[in-house]
This record gives structure tokens, C-alpha cells and sequence, in this order.
């Protein structure tokens, strides 16, 4: 840059959606993906072992984590805290990618990039919504909130051409016509999100409260030994009516050296081979307030490994 010249503000994309909706299978897409844009990303996981942290940073390209809350409420002095951290870190970054927690009202997290000072150095391109086209609650207020703040929807797990079609006519209805099908990854092409602003209404939050992150519990658990499969899973098929949200790395006795990403969402989980590091386990489990009893949840878990 000359001497005089005036940086241009670093473009901003909010990727928001439900809990294991695909926002991080998005973002890895993007990370991974053939394109001369260099990103840098903030995940604000919801708990202190940050397993969207870890799958993300297995690409190579800086990651930066804001825990143990929501930044569209709790964390907005922390976040931006961490975009001047970002700007000031003397690497070229072409686009800041912000994954938001699950439990976020992104709302929160525009309102805190329209801070003065900041808007100077980043400017927001655009605020992408993933649904998941299998498993989603249009009653809840949450998804609603999530929906109407999007620029652009991107649906995930596309599956029944019905089901998406329908999911397209709902949305529709909301004033959603910007509607991406996610491709087999999860993402989709990086220049529909970065390069043009999108013109958004500025509606002042003030007219409508933000939805707070005090409607879910989660639990977070470690074990520095390896876990028995068949225990493990019956404990999971025993908490999962409970739960909304599970992931985390774990190793276990059947299969010595071998970690595994475990995801769970609703009822439907998997189990798949990582090459991210983990000694024994490293667990989140997330629940409706009133519905999850963190502590009853724990004791299960510490059950496993004391048996």
C-alpha cells in the first residue's frame, strides 16, 4: 500500500444456522477449496473444547476460536477483540469468514459490525443461513430469526427433491428467494458470497429483543483413556432423545491409534475416522434447557470409564 493510500475494508461473511445444521462442513469446503481468496475464520464454539476449532484448523489457514459462549450476545466485546486481532496480524487476509454458534441470533453479530471504529476495516458481504433440509423446526423461534437475517439460504443434506422443493416454497413465503443447494462437501462457490455487498435493510434491533443462548445446557467431557464402542454407543442411544447437538473426537479400545469425529444430531449420528489428535476423548453434548440435566448427563459419561 502507498504511502496516503487508505486500506479497503476486508469483507465479512456471517455463516449462521441451527446446531449441526452444516455451518463448519461449509466453511471446510471453502477452506479446502481451489480458490486464490486468502480467508481467515473466527468459530465461536459453544463450550471451552472447541471441535469445530480443531476441524477447521486441520486445513492449514488461521482459525480463531471465541468459547464458552454466544457472540451474538455474551462475546461481542470478544469478537471484536479478536477482528482487530485478525487485521492487525500482518498476513494478507482476503475475506474473514465468522461461523456462529448454533444457539446465535446472528442479528447480534451484525449489529456488533456496525461498530464505528470497525467499519472502517471490514465491511460485511453477506449473511448466510444453512438449513438442514432433513431436520429443521420452523415453529422455532431461533430458525426463524436465523432465516429472516439471511442474505442467502444454503440448504444441507439436500435429499428428496420433494423436500427441498417444499423447503424452497416456505422459504419463499419468509421473502427467502436466494436459495443454494449445498453440493456433496457441503459448500458452495466462494464468489457468491465474497465481492458485492449485499444491500440489507438496516432494521434497528432494537425493535425486536435478540434471542439469548440461555435456552440450551450443554456438557462438556474429557477422558484421557480410550472408550469401549459398545458402551459408548449404548450410552449415547440413552442420551440422545435428550439431546440436539453432540460431537467431539474420541478413540477407542477396539481400534488402538484410530481417533474418530463422532456428530450427532437428533437421532441421526455418525462415526468417522480423523486424523485430528486426541488422547482419549473429547466430548460436547447440547440439550433444551429442561429437557438436558447436564449433571445426571455427565455422570453417565464418567460412569462409562470408572465401569
Amino acid at each position: 500500500m502507498h504511502d496516503g493510500e487508505a486500506a479497503l475494508p476486508v469483507p465479512v461473511v456471517i455463516i449462521a444456522g441451527a446446531l449441526g445444521a452444516g455451518k463448519t462442513s461449509l466453511i471446510n469446503a471453502m477452506l479446502v477449496g481451489d480458490v486464490d481468496l486468502p480467508l481467515a475464520v473466527i468459530v465461536n464454539d459453544f463450550g471451552a473444547i472447541a471441535i469445530d476449532e480443531a476441524i477447521l484448523s486441520a486445513t492449514g489457514l488461521p482459525v480463531f476460536a471465541l468459547k464458552n459462549g454466544c457472540i451474538c450476545c455474551s462475546l461481542q466485546g470478544d469478537l471484536l477483540r479478536t477482528l482487530a486481532g485478525v487485521l492487525s496480524a500482518g498476513r494478507p487476509i482476503g475475506a474473514i469468514v465468522i461461523e456462529a454458534s448454533g444457539v446465535s441470533d446472528p442479528r447480534g453479530i451484525i449489529e456488533a459490525l456496525h461498530d464505528p471504529v470497525l467499519r472502517r476495516a471490514v465491511r460485511l458481504d453477506a449473511v448466510v443461513t444453512v438449513v438442514d433440509v432433513e431436520m429443521h423446526d420452523v415453529a422455532d423461534d431461533l430458525w426463524q430469526a436465523q432465516v429472516r437475517a439471511a442474505d442467502i439460504i444454503v440448504l444441507a443434506k439436500a435429499g428428496e427433491t420433494a423436500a427441498v422443493d417444499d423447503l424452497r416454497a416456505r422459504l419463499a413465503g419468509m421473502g427467502k428467494t436466494l436459495v443454494v443447494v449445498a453440493d456433496e462437501s457441503g459448500g458452495i462457490p466462494l464468489e457468491l458470497l465474497v465481492g458485492q455487498p449485499f444491500q440489507r435493510e438496516g432494521v434497528p434491533l432494537t425493535e425486536a429483543s435478540l434471542i439469548s443462548d440461555d435456552r440450551f445446557v450443554h456438557v462438556e467431557w474429557t477422558s484421557p483413556r480410550p472408550l469401549a464402542l459398545t458402551r459408548f454407543r449404548a450410552i449415547i442411544e440413552n442420551l440422545a432423545p435428550r439431546l440436539v447437538r453432540a460431537k467431539g473426537l474420541i478413540r477407542v479400545v477396539e481400534r488402538p491409534g484410530q481417533t474418530f469425529l463422532f456428530q450427532l444430531v437428533g437421532r441421526r449420528a455418525s462415526l468417522l475416522p480423523s486424523d485430528l489428535p486426541v488422547e482419549g476423548a473429547r466430548l460436547v453434548l447440547i440439550g433444551r434447557a429442561g429437557n438436558l440435566d447436564a449433571a445426571g448427563a455427565k455422570a453417565e459419561l464418567e460412569a462409562m470409564v470408572q465401569e
